[in-house]
């Protein structure tokens, strides 16, 4: 293996895939730009091609104000929120049992302390909604306030290093909403009695984005899927997140053109892992849900290459012959480990359907979270290439070894 040939293109592709303008927000003019160059990347290396399009929103959003007697407090407009212009009192809930007594239809609803610790899942999501979020959105909509305003705290275990995070993020919940860090929030609290102006600027924008399937062996009844999701949160680079899993396939879809093997190989740049309508997982599903039993084994790339720490890899639903060849390739290569197990990635969609998955992330990952990811933190720079080029190669040898 040329090893310096796929450092150079690590680079040139992390490069390329971190600095489309504006953002790889799902749907986003970057987003389509991310998508069409990974696909015509791997286009050169002899691989069939599917990017049909799904349907998504993305969102714009300007200007966000709120004052109370001549006093201004510092919020931000929760992403896909519906804009505003609204005068109206204040109503405070720190609870769901207070939220079930208040009355605040037409106020404006400051939610703060114990009902805001977790960010809700949007209304609709599929495949984790726990009951007290639905219930809380269900109060919400029962109530009817004009306007909501949350205040957060961090919490980079669900959030990574956002702070404040927005504790809605829905583009099917109808309500305006804001959010600010947990100390504004004490403050808004403070001017309780005063009749407050929240305005703010924002627009939902219907659009499309897709996934990109490379396949290599399309005939064959038994497949082998590597995936990562193309899309970052927000306006962050998401060099980590993901770029760097994205460009991971890459590399590994070159070192694979020659592949003329038993199992039909599936190399999945997924789009909407960190969208609220998760829209490559539900497109995946929808069109290709019927394959499902012809799966062997998916692995999952997300977070990887941090320059601290080393590679790790945790499996699901493994059989113990697969997990034998799995531990017996990846103890070859010096900073790939096996670590803990993870629940939040594109994975779980075939984990939860008891498919056999490897979920490759970063060592550091928690150090990741707390400090960088979701953020404008999330540069190339803290990404090593070498530890992309030595995953890609320890992968390719994985699928040779399945044999």
């Amino acid at each position: 293996m040329d090893e310096k040939k796929y450092l150079e293109k690590a680079s040139t592709y992390l490069d390329a895939i971190c600095n489309v303008k504006p953002n790889r927000r799902t749907g986003s003019t970057g987003n389509h730009d991310a998508t069409s160059f990974f696909a015509s990347i791997v286009k050169q290396f002899g691989y069939k091609i599917d990017k049909t399009p799904f349907d998504c929103l993305d969102f714009t959003s300007g200007e966000a104000t709120l004052k109370a007697k001549g006093k201004n407090f510092d919020i931000n407009i929760s992403p896909y929120s519906l804009e505003c212009h609204i005068t109206a009192p204040l109503e405070i809930v720190t609870t769901v049992k207070e939220l079930e007594k208040c009355s605040c239809e037409d106020k404006i609803l400051l939610m703060k302390g114990e009902i805001c610790i977790e960010q809700l899942m949007p209304k609709n999501f599929v495949f984790y909604n726990p009951e007290h979020h639905k219930k809380i959105y269900a109060l919400l909509e029962e109530k009817k306030p004009a306007a909501i305003i949350t205040a957060t705290a961090k919490n980079p275990e669900l959030v990574g290093a956002l702070y404040p995070f927005p504790l809605i993020e829905d583009g099917d919940f109808d309500i305006p909403s804001v959010y600010c860090k947990d100390t504004v929030g004490e403050e808004i609290a403070a001017s309780t009695g005063e009749i407050f102006e929240l305005k703010t600027q924002a627009k939902r924008i219907p659009t499309t984005a897709f996934n990109v399937m490379a396949v290599k062996n399309p005939e064959a009844k038994k497949k082998i899927i590597i995936c990562a999701h193309i899309d970052a949160y927000g306006d962050s680079p998401g060099a980590s997140d993901n770029a760097s899993g994205t460009v991971t396939l890459l590399l590994l879809a070159e070192m694979m053109e020659n592949y003329k093997g038993p199992y039909r190989i599936e190399i999945l740049a997924f789009n909407g892992e960190d969208h609220y309508s998760v829209g490559g997982q539900m497109d995946y599903l929808s069109r290709y849900g019927d394959e499902l039993d012809s799966i062997m084994a998916v692995c999952n790339i997300d977070d990887v290459g941090y320059i601290k720490g080393k590679t790790s890899f945790s499996l699901y639903e493994y059989p113990e012959k697969l997990s034998e060849k799995t531990r017996f390739v990846f103890e070859r290569f010096d900073d790939i480990i096996e670590g803990d197990q993870w629940y939040s990635g594109d994975h779980m969609i075939f984990v939860q359907k008891r498919i056999p998955s490897i979920a490759i992330t970063a060592e550091n990952m928690p150090e990741l979270m707390a400090e960088i990811t979701h953020t404008a933190k999330d540069i190339p720079e803290i990404v090593d290439c070498e530890k992309l080029v030595e995953l890609a190669s320890a992968l390719k040898e994985l699928i040779y070894e399945y044999e």
